[in-house]
């Protein structure tokens, strides 16, 4: 009996470390650490473009990358803000929400992502001028990345034969309450590996964000809207 209250106990919080703690940390680390590197670290921020060593599969595997991640972004957000009680209101069936929201635009996104970071991490590795400007850190987000993709592009095609499972009533529920600051992790109890694997990963990436080149993404050209318009003039001939 000892032994297993021991396993118990052991079990329970092996769960809130990860489905409690480790969330909450990786979310205060993307907080202070965005609010830090614009605040004291703003000059470092930038794409560090690559483009003059490499240019044809920089062009093609960072359009694939940023348009498919974009949808795949849009579509976790949905997912999970989205109460399934909510889309059978408006009469979409969880059939229906599954297999064109989740199997058909996920798997597209996914793909294109996939494809994407693949044709990207491919040049890093292989091309020995870019490999050699590369920092560790861009080395690793890159793997990174690619295996996170590959989870998630995992995790949405086997949802057809995950059984019983609906993230929609486990996973999402879990993600959300992370907000409402009630964490129900004992939702996750019985959600597959795969899954699990994928939001571990998930939330490093967002953790370590602010650390590396990914930041730029938060940089908004907000001052070309406001700035006064640029008047190009002829030079006048002689």
């Amino acid at each position: 009996m000892r032994g297993i209250g021991g396993e118990s106990v052991m079990s329970h919080f092996g769960s809130i470390l990860l489905w409690v703690i480790y969330p909450y940390a990786m979310m205060l680390s993307f907080v202070f650490g965005t609010i830090v590197r614009f605040g004291w670290f703003r000059a470092g921020i930038t794409a560090v473009s690559s483009e003059m060593l490499e240019k044809r599969k920089l062009m093609i595997g960072s359009l694939l990358f940023h348009v498919g991640i974009i949808l795949a972004f849009f579509g976790h957000v949905l997912g999970i803000l989205i109460p399934k009680t909510w889309t059978e209101l408006f009469g979409i069936s969880n059939e229906l929400y599954h297999l064109v929201g989740s199997l058909m635009m996920g798997s597209a996104a996914g793909l294109m992502a996939l494809a994407g970071m693949f044709i990207l991490t491919y040049r890093r590795f292989t091309n020995a001028r870019v490999f050699l400007t590369s920092s560790w850190s861009d080395l690793v987000i890159d793997v990174a990345l690619l295996i996170t993709i590959i989870l998630g592009l995992a995790s949405t095609l086997s949802s057809p034969f995950q059984g019983n499972f609906d993230y929609r009533e486990t996973l999402s529920v879990w993600a959300r309450s992370l907000f409402y600051l009630h964490p129900q992790w004992q939702l996750m109890a019985n959600v597959p590996w795969i899954y699990k694997i994928h939001v571990i990963c998930g939330f490093a990436i967002f953790g370590f964000f602010p650390y590396t080149r990914l930041v730029h993404a938060l940089t908004l050209p907000w001052q070309y809207i406001f700035r006064r318009f640029i008047v190009y003039r002829r030079r006048p001939r002689v």
